[in-house]
């Protein structure tokens, strides 16, 4: 079972905080996870992420996150499953470590949670990286949740999970033959397989071998990372697609971009008539490597989201279903299997727009990014809404004001809401954009 969210220390003071951004005064510290943080100019943490935190779904046993994580743990037996590593991570661990740009939009405070300035939460597994490959692991899972500031609808939620792998080897000729006799075997299994591989160059003037690397080197490792994931592929969703001769799984290669590998791909799986997008991955950055202290060895990683993952093989329709503590969707999972969800109950939408003049004097405006209209809507509805849009938006030609409207849509997954209970929730939405912001309700 999933736990009932627990309560967080300090929510009502730091609600009060959040509604009162612009005011002089605010509270000096958080408790998150039972510890206390200072505060600063930086600080966008919502109390809605702050009680996530503990929850830890791809722990939950039976859970499909769960299932997904050991699944993919069960295909990589002598690798090192991890999973116990705190969210809270230096912007250098999530960012310069990993050789982002110090312009990338995902240091941006409106795409991702800080604590202080020099406190985040992970935004993807790879903040681990280094940590780990400078504890000596080799081949390794590592499963947990990150955080993102995104939109609300169906398939995006501030809270997912991922699960990130790698494995390293010596550059050396003893290395290199260790790649290549794991090369010679998964290809032996794959040619026995009905799968069916679009496959690119492994190196490329436009996905290129690093520097450092030695070009012989970086192709076996790149193919070896191929070879690894094309079997991973074929055990996840064979036997769901009920592979056969005539209808083999297809899996096809493309290049991609990543800062911290080269080269590097993404992979797709053609999957109930579509072409899906399932992770990706590369050859790790020297740099990283060289971060960790780890001399005289190149490797691969790869990284995949568990809700993608699960919602197309489980077909779940909603993200927001992973979070449901409703005995009709957890009861519908055992653990280590993969089963078609049944829908239990669809109940009507009702939506409501909300239109509001920003606050005209410049001394008073508060800047809004569509993220933050998001946090505050989860924030006071919780997970009641299906999805948010920015309907219209326009500046008056005379007294140059810009307005917005936003249009919620209301839909319980779990029970019926009534037009009052809607109403209800939009005035309090209404009220804390107000307060929080300075608008003025049109």
């Amino acid at each position: 079972m999933v736990k009932q969210l627990p309560r967080i220390p300090h929510l009502r003071s730091f609600l009060q905080y959040q509604s009162r951004r612009h005011a002089s005064t605010k509270p000096t510290h958080l408790t998150i996870l039972n510890q206390d943080y200072p505060t600063d100019h930086k600080t966008n943490i919502t109390p809605t992420i702050i009680s996530k935190l503990p929850i830890r779904l791809h722990t939950q046993r039976s859970h499909p996150l769960s299932t997904i994580r050991s699944l993919i743990e069960s295909h990589y037996p002598t690798f090192s499953h991890l999973s116990s590593f705190s969210p809270l991570v230096t912007p250098y661990q999530n960012f310069d470590s990993l050789a982002f740009p110090v312009d990338h939009p995902g240091r941006s405070v409106t795409d991702s949670y800080y604590i202080n300035e020099g406190l985040m939460l992970r935004t993807h597994t790879s903040a681990h990286e280094v940590e780990v490959f400078a504890k000596g692991e080799d081949r390794w899972l590592l499963t947990a949740d990150v955080y993102r500031r995104d939109e609300i609808d169906a398939s995006h939620y501030p809270v997912f999970h991922q699960m990130e792998g790698a494995r390293i080897f010596e550059a050396s000729p003893s290395g290199m033959k260790e790649v290549e006799d794991d090369n010679a075997r998964l290809a032996s299994h794959l040619a026995k397989s009905n799968i069916v591989i679009e496959d690119i160059p492994h190196l490329s003037p436009t996905n290129p071998v690093q520097p450092l690397h030695d070009p012989k080197h970086s192709e076996a490792v790149a193919l070896n990372l191929k070879l690894s994931l094309n079997s991973l592929l074929l055990e996840l969703f064979g036997g769901v697609a009920g592979v056969s001769k005539e209808d083999p799984l297809r899996v096809r290669w493309i290049e991609a971009y990543f800062p911290f590998t080269s080269p590097s791909y993404e992979v797709e799986v053609f999957f109930r008539g579509k072409w899906l997008e399932i992770l990706g991955c590369g050859v790790v950055a020297q740099s990283t490597l060289d971060s960790a202290k780890i001399a005289n060895k190149l490797g691969w990683a790869f990284g995949l989201g568990l809700e993608r993952m699960a919602m197309i093989l489980f077909q779940i329709p909603d993200i927001r279903l992973f979070w449901s503590t409703d005995p009709r969707f957890l009861s519908q999972f055992s653990h280590g299997k993969i089963t078609t969800f049944q829908p239990y109950s669809i109940h009507p939408a009702n939506w409501k727009d909300v239109s509001f003049w920003l606050p005209h004097s410049e001394k008073q405006k508060a800047t809004m990014h569509d993220n933050d209209f998001c946090d505050l809507v989860r924030d006071v509805v919780g997970d009641l809404v299906e999805d948010v849009k920015l309907v219209d938006q326009f500046t008056h030609p005379k007294t140059n004001r810009q307005s917005l409207c936003y249009r919620i849509n209301y839909r319980s997954m779990d029970k019926p809401l009534t037009n009052a209970e809607v109403n209800d929730h939009q005035s309090r939405v209404k009220a804390q954009l107000k307060e929080q912001f300075r608008v003025e309700i049109r």
